[in-house]
């Protein structure tokens, strides 16, 4: 099977190389701002952000085959497509109901919206497209090269998208940039012949994303779509992706603020560790109660800037508090300072850490390894608190269960709203500390903690879902992803023709899989031993592809005589990142932590690239077998959701027998000999022709 003669096209500007890079851009820019600002403009959607990846590989993986079918072209149709989408999430009244009892979203009880499993599928379906759309006119351009030298410019281009929307979110633009920088791509490649349904398109989506961008008080920070409101008891209220997130009002109004966290037994705390500081709600009270240094750690500058600005008490110009834009866990990991208090205050980030990952920012602060942290740095006799609006009285006795195993004694709970059917809040304060004597818990809402009989076992570091009741799959879930699956078959069957041409690629669709986990896997480890920082984030992904571009540039140079090999050095990569489990790095220094990381994490990564590279390097359709790869990441984006069965280090498992599947099922393209008994003939006992026409 060979791609389908390219169709006469008018002549461009800009020659087939650099054009071919500017389109990859162009698909990974717009993939990874889809990704975030749509999750910015549909309430919710941020917590599904790996569904919009999945919609974003099946789209890059249809433009492929189609343009491997020789159909029509469809990039030119790309910027009324985009400008489509952007009229559509951002006009269209969407919002995702979040309601459920096993899965906490820390949603707003009173947004609702269409059933999640029909909002979802519409949702993945319009990213499909427009990515289908987009993806058309990278894959006419790389089917003109060599395989691999098409795969090493369309791996440059990713580079330079990540890049791209790495220097936008450091510099806080907001998605009129994005949009622009789209538009100028788009217009750039249809050069000279500019059509002016492009320029109308281009304008449009400019208009679009200009009007919301010129709102008043809001923001873009790397995470959310920040906007500010006046307060009615005075401070404010910050919004995050259209939810409400943060209040800042006086310590003097606030009565959160004489409880047990803030005021515990006899001493006045010297040394105060604040995790999720946000606008300075927590640090003003820290200092009223006669704290003498407060470390503020908060993720997002934004939100701390508010706070330092507008917050009325202004604790963050007291000479007394030292501000850490970071990671909390990260934080707590890198530092041997002690603390007499340590709390956790309203660290619920609303938003994943990635989008091909069901991890949220803040996951990582409420494992038990966390807790063990915390309780490492503290001083003798020293506090730990943490509070919220828990929504659920389970999640509640997950946490006391957790400090309970920790620090060998029931914590003390101040329970500030019934958690009843009038107020589902469950706001509570749990307190803590080795030394029984530091925490009277005789107050007229505290008890000590007695642990039920359904008490949800810890989350923990392999499997960071603190708000999963059980480990298992929501019900939800299953539904959305058994109707993607759906759609997906008959896209692929409408879009790529027969199935069974396809079925000689079984191999790259298995290493797209893999690698699509290999990959996520790589992400959450380097978020628990760095930080789930934007940045740390973004370099991790930079890593990533240039760890593939090693490995394109070596097998561009060298042809394996038994490639085979390759496989068993994968295996043994594999084997070493099972044995080492995370929580052995995080006793590292730091730079001896990086290292192993990197080794741990890219030798499986720069190694399967290599076993990719070698057969892709012989394919005569190379669209076609690309597309089948990508594909095979978006399957391998649905498997990740085992991870909320068996955990993330379970997941290298399953990478090892998808390499295992794509190495049997790829032998010949690889020139290992393959019994005859094992050959699959063809109707009429000849070789199949679809293997012949490669």
């Amino acid at each position: 099977m060979t791609d389908a003669p390219q169709t006469d096209e008018p002549t461009r500007l800009i020659s087939d190389r650099p054009r071919l890079v500017l389109l990859s851009f162009l698909m990974l820019f717009v993939e990874l701002a889809v990704i975030r600002w749509s999750g910015a403009n549909v309430v919710y959607l941020a917590y599904f952000s790996n569904l919009v990846l999945l919609g974003s590989f099946l789209g890059v993986g249809l433009g492929f085959l189609w343009a491997g079918r020789g159909g029509r072209p469809l990039f030119p149709y790309a910027p009324v497509v985009l400008a489509l989408f952007v009229a559509f999430i951002r006009l269209a009244p969407i919002d995702i109901d979040v309601e459920g009892s096993d899965l906490i979203f820390f949603n707003e009880p009173t947004i609702t919206g269409p059933p999640r499993e029909v909002v979802l599928p519409v949702i993945f379906v319009t990213v499909a497209t427009l990515l289908m759309f987009i993806t058309d006119g990278v894959a006419r351009t790389f089917k003109t090269f060599p395989p691999l030298e098409a795969y090493k410019l369309d791996l440059i281009g990713s580079v330079l998208g990540i890049l791209g929307v790495t220097a936008l979110s450091f510099l806080g633009l907001p998605p009129v940039a994005w949009g622009t920088v789209a538009g100028a791509v788009l217009v750039l490649v249809s050069l000279p012949k500019v059509r002016l349904v492009t320029v109308a398109a281009v304008a449009v989506v400019i208009a679009l994303l200009g009007i919301e961008s010129l709102e008043e008080r809001t923001w873009w920070s790397p995470y959310y779509k920040v906007e500010q409101e006046d307060a009615p008891y005075g401070g404010y209220m910050a919004k995050v992706n259209e939810v409400p997130h943060q209040s800042t009002l006086p310590v003097a109004d606030n009565p959160l603020y004489g409880s047990n966290y803030a005021q515990a037994a006899g001493t006045q705390p010297r040394r105060v560790l604040i995790i999720g500081a946000g606008g300075g709600n927590d640090v003003a009270a820290a200092l009223q109660n006669g704290a003498e240094h407060v470390d503020a750690v908060e993720i997002d500058r934004k939100i701390y800037e508010l706070g330092k600005e507008d917050h009325p008490d202004r604790p963050y110009d007291d000479e007394r508090v030292e501000v850490h834009i970071d990671d909390g866990r990260a934080f707590l990991e890198r530092t041997d300072e002690t603390w007499d208090r340590i709390l956790l205050a309203l660290p619920d980030s609303l938003t994943l850490v990635t989008g091909q990952a069901s991890v949220r920012l803040e996951s990582y602060l409420f494992t038990r390894e966390a807790i063990e942290s915390a309780k490492d740095h503290l001083t003798e006799g020293g506090v730990f608190s943490m509070y919220n609006y828990y929504r659920e009285g389970w999640l509640v006795d997950r946490y006391a269960g957790t400090l309970e195993e920790v620090f060998g004694r029931p914590p003390c709970i101040e329970r500030l709203s019934p958690g009843d059917e009038d107020d589902p809040s469950h706001l509570a304060v749990l307190t803590v500390s080795e030394d029984p004597e530091a925490i009277p818990c005789d107050g007229p809402r505290q008890a000590l903690w007695e642990r039920p009989a359904d008490t949800p076992a810890p989350s923990t570091d392999d499997h960071p879902f603190p708000y999963l009741r059980t480990r298992s799959m929501p019900g939800f879930y299953l539904v959305t992803i058994g109707l993607i699956l759906l759609f997906s078959a008959v896209a692929i069957r409408g879009v790529g023709g027969p199935v069974r041409p396809m079925l000689r690629y079984t191999d790259l669709f298995c290493m797209g899989a893999a690698f699509l986990l290999l990959e996520t896997k790589s992400v959450v480890q380097f978020a628990l031993l760095f930080g789930t920082t934007w940045f740390v984030n973004a370099l991790v992904f930079l890593g990533v592809m240039l760890s593939v571009l090693a490995a394109v540039l070596l097998s561009q140079k060298v042809s394996f005589r038994r490639p085979q090999r390759l496989y068993v050095l994968l295996l043994a990569g594999l084997a070493l990142a099972w044995a080492v489990p995370p929580s052995a790095l995080l006793e590292l220094p730091f730079l001896p932590r990086f290292l192993a990381a990197v080794t741990l994490a890219f030798l499986p990564i720069f190694t399967a690239n290599l076993v990719f590279a070698q057969r892709f390097k012989s394919t005569s359709a190379s669209a076609t077998a690309f597309g089948a790869n990508l594909l095979g990441s978006m399957f391998g984006g649905i498997l990740e959701y085992m991870s909320l069965l068996v955990g993330y280090r379970t997941l290298l498992i399953v990478v090892g027998v998808l390499y295992g599947i794509a190495f049997l099922t790829g032998r010949r393209q690889l020139g290992v000999p393959v019994p005859a008994a094992v050959e699959a003939p063809s109707a009429a006992g000849a070789p199949s022709p679809v293997a012949a026409g490669d």
